[in-house]
């Protein structure tokens, strides 16, 4: 196993890391809306959504994969009202290229996010 750090997305806010490979498997940590500095950002749904693949992109590309090489996408939203503006978001980063994906409403996210999204991605 090999673990995962990038100073380009926000680090672990506890006893886990960004993300660790298995063989050519990336299994990223779920990601919330907070800056690569630890801000949260408090915009609505589709701005929290924007920042989360921005740290998705991230930590991929640190673990030699890409959003193109995404598997399987778990999408956590607090409130199941949101889904059609998150899908809307999350569509503009998987338009051609469409990974397996799980989406389920959480009564609260860490930091009260609105979104957090996890992945796991063959490894180029």
């Amino acid at each position: 196993m090999k673990t995962i750090h990038t100073n380009e997305a926000p680090a672990a806010i506890g006893p886990y890391s960004q993300g660790v490979i298995v063989d050519k498997l990336f299994f990223s940590s779920g990601q919330i809306p907070l800056t690569a500095a630890g801000e949260m950002v408090t915009g609505d749904v589709k701005e929290q959504t924007h920042q989360v693949f921005n740290n998705l992109q991230a930590v991929l590309k640190e673990a030699g994969a890409s959003l193109e090489t995404v598997i399987k996408a778990t999408v956590f939203i607090k409130s199941m009202d949101d889904f059609g503006s998150i899908n809307e978001v999350y569509g503009e980063y998987f338009s051609s290229h469409k990974p397996a994906r799980s989406c389920v409403e959480v009564a609260r996210l860490p930091k009260d996010a609105l979104v957090e999204i996890e992945v796991v991605a063959l490894v180029k």
